[in-house]
């Protein structure tokens, strides 16, 4: 490397550090005592870039929602549900799959998007406007995975595939804020196991 060269700056990739590094802090801490010059140290990043990118803090923060966190619920119960046409097969392999590869996760922080729902919704309207914009994609996506399975006769016909989504969402919260609670999941797989039972009644 030639003595002096200045650094090149890739500002996409600077961009999505500073996001990782304030997703992690908000799971960890939350948003409000997360702090900027925390994510400062972490990067590597200069304020003057961080500003850049994001003039405020709850600009920050809003970006961890509509990006970040709209990622962690695709990634981790949307996309699997793509990948057939039995949605309540593929959903139980999935929380399984969760259970066994993410317990440290689910007992210490819990569900990203419920902990900040009960952080931010009463503090600041345009973080409940983006967290309800994640519940919607959530509970469409489900809605989406039933309707196929009603299409392929996976599903009964007879169910509301929207209020069954909602619910689904629900008890998986519930699931998962009290696993957190207990910190272990027991409580989480008596609460799957009441879900199993109203997924096995979905069925034709």
């Amino acid at each position: 490397m030639l003595s002096g060269m200045t650094r090149v700056r890739n500002p996409k990739q600077t961009r999505r550090s500073v996001l990782n590094a304030a997703y992690e802090k908000i799971l960890r801490h939350g948003f409000q005592a997360a702090g900027l010059n925390d994510i400062l140290k972490e990067t590597g990043v200069t304020k003057g870039a961080l500003y850049h990118h994001f003039p405020t803090k709850m600009a920050l923060g809003y970006a961890v929602v509509e990006e970040s966190l709209k990622e962690h619920i695709e990634e981790w119960w949307l996309k699997p549900l793509e990948e057939g046409n039995d949605p309540i097969e593929m959903l139980a392999r999935v929380i399984q799959t969760r259970m066994n590869a993410d317990e440290k996760f689910i007992t210490t922080i819990g569900c990203p998007l419920n902990n900040l729902t009960q952080e931010m919704s009463n503090v600041d309207n345009g973080f409940r406007l983006r967290l309800e914009a994640t519940y919607r994609l959530w509970r469409k996506g489900l809605a989406k995975a039933l309707t196929r399975g009603q299409m392929h006769g996976y599903v009964s016909g007879n169910i509301d595939v929207d209020k069954s989504a909602a619910f689904i969402v629900a008890a998986l919260q519930g699931a998962v804020s009290q696993a957190k609670a207990a910190q272990n999941l027991d409580s989480f797989q008596e609460c799957l196991s009441g879900l199993s039972h109203y997924l096995t009644a979905l069925r034709p």
